[in-house]
């Protein structure tokens, strides 16, 4: 049995506007970024989309596309019993 799921895992908001600045939407995307990091994932494997609208929100997420197979459930969680 393997507890690996292969699914992307993805950190989204929207921010309506007026609720924002160049300067918070990069904090809100590093933010972002540390917590998918903190998951497991590598740089190589996260992918950021931005969508600014014509009505001033924007769209943010940050995503982790797994890889198909990381392995047996021992490299999943380290060789401990779950």
């Amino acid at each position: 049995m393997t507890l690996y799921q292969p699914e992307p895992v993805e950190i989204s908001t929207r921010i309506r506007p007026g609720e924002w600045t160049e300067e918070s939407l990069e904090t809100l995307v590093a933010t972002y970024h540390t917590r998918i990091m903190e998951m497991g994932a590598n740089m190589a494997e996260v992918s950021t989309d931005i969508e600014r609208n014509d009505d001033g929100s924007v769209k943010v997420a940050v995503v982790w596309n797994k890889p198909a197979n990381a392995g047996d459930e021992d490299a999943v969680t380290g060789g401990h019993t779950v």
